[in-house]
């Protein structure tokens, strides 16, 4: 059995963090954790953690787990259980783009005038423009696990074809509960799938569908618990490509399994390597779930192809991508430019897109190791992995 124990220092730092899982309620402190479960026995571990005063979140079946909220003093119990394979806190995942700051929901304003439509140099330098003759990404699944997306956005309307929110307890799939109030989604879903039109930018795999999955809330913050959410839902509905442009610190068993579960469900999984980098390619930034290796950890570079300080390297890091001064679609009809690896990883989403539109009889496996053998090397592989994403040369391989 393997077990992660949640020892009383660990408790008590909990208690004395800004942000922590430890809910004081009246005179009993409550701690919201997932439990892993041994097969066969995700039926029994509910009624377990209700009888010891906890209660039920989610039940995932796809994982054998489940996210619960529980007494601290049932901590003993839990984990001495015999069906209980590991007890882990929640985890906590961040937006990672180097300068946005959540935006006002914009409610009533007039649509913002749309400028004519130019080329984003980080589309332009992975050659997407040029694989366009041979494929679009028409058709491909994209879910955007995120803040949600703008889909009144001129530039994005007709390629959002549907979502889902799924913070906190309510899973939702009414479009005002998983329209961004934030704009990181709505500039990630830009990168990948702007239309090609006659206005503001135009995205990588321009003729891809893209899915808006909430699992930040409107300051751009989520849950491992909402992570795993996102995922599941991405199986279920058919979902090819998951691309996940936050990051956390801490490991997760729960949310690597889930991550695990998808990969072997046939999608891809990308996801922005980090923005904690110190400059230094010897030490290990990489976040989760990017560091999983069923998840294509991209890090960012400039217009030099150069990586910037602040791009997390490691040697999870798979592929390297425009990451640097990117515009992209935001709120109300707007476009603004941020940096970082959150702005990497779609650019890879969208090549992912390309590839499987020119052709869909290539598995997961196949198509990650286009990417890699097709990629421009760039130098260190703890900071650029297999090097630049090319999409012309991959989509071609296709």
């Amino acid at each position: 059995m393997k077990l992660r124990t949640l020892g009383i220092a660990v408790i008590a730092l909990m208690l004395l963090s800004a942000v922590s899982p430890v809910i004081a309620q009246g005179e009993q402190a409550t701690i919201d954790v997932i439990i892993g479960v041994e097969d066969g026995y995700l039926d029994y571990v509910p009624v377990l953690v209700q009888r010891l005063g906890g209660t039920v979140h989610e039940v995932w079946i796809f994982i054998s787990a489940l996210h619960v909220t529980i007494p601290l003093q049932a901590i003993d119990a839990i984990q001495k259980n015999p069906n209980i394979v590991y007890v882990e806190i929640t985890g906590t995942v961040y937006a990672l783009p180097g300068n946005a700051a959540p935006s006002p929901p914009g409610k009533g304003k007039e649509p913002a005038p749309q400028p004519p439509q130019e080329l984003p140099w980080g589309v332009d330098r992975i050659d997407a423009e040029l694989a366009w003759a041979t494929s679009t990404g028409l058709g491909v699944k994209v879910a955007v696990l995120d803040t949600g997306i703008d889909y009144s956005h001129p530039d994005l309307d007709d390629n959002v074809k549907g979502g889902v929110s799924v913070v906190g307890p309510i899973t939702s799939t009414d479009p005002r509960d998983w329209k961004d109030k934030n704009g990181h989604g709505t500039h990630v879903a830009g990168i990948i799938a702007a239309e090609n039109n006659t206005i503001g930018v135009v995205g990588v795999a321009p003729g891809a569908s893209l899915y808006a999955v909430k699992v930040l809330n409107n300051a751009g913050i989520g849950t491992y618990a909402d992570v795993i959410d996102g995922i599941e839902w991405s199986i279920k509905n058919g979902m090819q490509v998951i691309s996940m442009s936050f990051g956390g610190s801490s490991y997760s068993q729960a949310l690597e399994d889930a991550c695990n579960a998808a990969y072997n469900a046939g999608l891809i999984l990308v996801a922005a390597a980090g923005n904690s980098g110190d400059g230094d390619p010897e030490t290990n930034e990489v976040l989760y779930p990017a560091a999983y290796a069923s998840v294509i950890a991209v890090g960012a570079t400039d217009i030099n192809d150069v990586a910037p300080y602040w791009s997390s390297s490691g040697p999870e890091v798979e592929l390297a991508a425009p990451g640097v001064d990117i515009k992209s679609t935001w709120l109300d009809g707007t476009y603004e430019t941020l940096s970082g690896t959150s702005m990497a990883c779609p650019h890879v989403s969208g090549t992912v897109a390309l590839i499987w539109a020119k052709n869909s009889t290539l598995t997961n496996g196949e198509v990650r190791t286009l990417l890699q053998t097709t990629a421009d090397p760039l130098g260190d592989t703890r900071v650029y992995g297999y090097g630049l994403v090319d999409a012309e040369e991959s989509t071609l391989a296709a």
